[in-house]
């Protein structure tokens, strides 16, 4: 640890910064359908999830191994190429919380790895074969496989349940939907803090500091995970609402079936290495719980919306990045400058969020999710209405008879 110098102190700083991001960022992917259906309350949810992020930092490092090894070559890789990557993960993580959409921190952090190693190193310095297997190839096909999985699960679940009391089986479900949530809460520690962790131990070895090749200290393994904790902590609250209720509507049986799928999915990713996006796994595993229930939709205009947020999370994280390489590029100066951006960028997305303050009281108002788009909007134009409503409808067109004039009051003078 001689050669820890001050920028990597900051690159250390910087990271863990990001993983706090990280963690209230993707509080939604853990409990957003449990504090939707009521299963826990809002703190007692993100509590848990704390937790169990924090014990799940400690059970693998083969995500971590994949960043800090296998994205990037490590010679050459200057410790400010770090903090510019972490740069653009940061601002691409604020402002997709600003607009409550939950787009992918891990592919923020890839992107602005690539993106600052391409303007340090050039192409050559990025391993094209890791970052197709074990990053973009996931990223496509882990929503779809958690989305039918949990439809599956989904009618499985309604049909074991079809007979049974309404109220027992909403409330055994909920309790297995709270097991579930802590499963995703472990599985979710131990995907995504791995990857604060790769990016310290890429910077400790350009640094100098450790030897190339080495895993993660433990040092950054318990930083990284305390700080993914505190975050997860805080509560992304606006993504909790878009996840938990802009999405689609879900019952018990569906957040169980969303949750089991995802969890189930994240841990096989995390033993093979795969960097995978917890929230591409869990957002399609809540639409296909929401597909999976007869009557049950799913609201495809912020589908689509966090669609593009998914598509467009690494190029402007690697532009991001770029530009932020670029400028330290320029000397101790350059990093001030981007170190001064960042901060105050940062204060500029927080305060515009205050305008509208989305927190644990009013995360579940109904009155804020998104309007039905154009798919809902087509299939409600041509379902017929409930018995009934024709003539509601009727009934409220045609207007009322105007009252009789009241008669003239009599004068009781006239009359004597």
């Amino acid at each position: 640890m001689e050669n820890f110098s001050l920028i990597l102190a900051i690159v250390v700083v910087t990271a863990l910064a990001f993983d706090f991001t990280n963690g209230f960022h993707d509080t939604a992917n853990a409990m957003a359908t449990t504090i939707s259906t009521g299963a826990l309350k809002p703190k007692i949810a993100v509590t848990m999830s704390a937790a169990l992020n924090l014990v799940g930092a400690f059970l693998s490092v083969e995500v971590a191994n994949t960043i800090s090894k296998g994205l990037v070559d490590e010679n050459g890789i200057r410790p400010e190429v770090i903090f510019a990557a972490l740069v653009g993960a940061i601002l691409w993580n604020l402002v997709t919380w600003l607009v409550g959409l939950p787009s992918s921190s891990s592919h923020a952090l890839m992107g602005g790895l690539v993106g600052a190693t391409v303007a340090s190193a050039g192409f050559g310095a990025v391993h094209g074969d890791v970052l197709v297997t074990k990053v973009l190839l996931p990223a496509v096909a882990a929503p779809l496989v958690a989305g039918l999985a949990a439809t599956l699960a989904t009618r499985l679940s309604y049909a074991i349940g079809k007979n049974a009391d309404d109220n027992a089986t909403r409330k055994g479900f909920r309790a297995g939907q709270i097991a579930s949530a802590g499963l995703v809460s472990l599985a979710h520690g131990t995907n995504d803090a791995q990857k604060t962790m790769g990016i310290i131990t890429l910077a400790l070895i350009a640094g100098g500091s450790i030897a190339p090749g080495s895993n993660p200290p433990t040092w950054v393994i318990l930083s990284a995970g305390l700080a993914i904790a505190l975050g997860t902590y805080i509560g992304g609250w606006r993504i909790i609402r878009t996840m938990g209720k802009g999405l689609t509507d879900l019952q018990p049986q569906q957040g169980f079936a969303a949750q089991t799928s995802a969890a189930t999915a994240i841990l096989a990713s995390s033993h093979l290495g795969f960097s995978l996006s917890t929230t591409h796994v869990v957002s399609g595993s809540v639409m296909g719980a929401g597909l999976g229930r007869k009557g049950g939709t799913v609201r495809w205009s912020t589908a689509t919306r966090m669609m593009v947020a998914w598509v467009l999370t690494l190029p402007a994280a690697a532009l991001v990045g770029a530009l932020a390489e670029s400028v330290t590029d320029l000397g101790d100066w350059g990093t001030a400058v981007v170190a001064v951006f960042l901060v105050a960028a940062s204060a500029t997305i927080w305060k515009l969020s205050r305008r509208e303050v989305v927190d644990s009281v009013n995360v579940n108002d109904t009155g804020a999710t998104e309007p039905a788009g154009v798919v809902t909007t087509a299939i409600a134009a041509v379902t017929p209405p409930p018995a009934g409503t024709v003539a509601e409808d009727l009934t409220a067109t045609i207007p009322s008879p105007s009252p009789a004039p009241a008669a003239p009051a009599t004068d009781p003078a006239a009359t004597v």
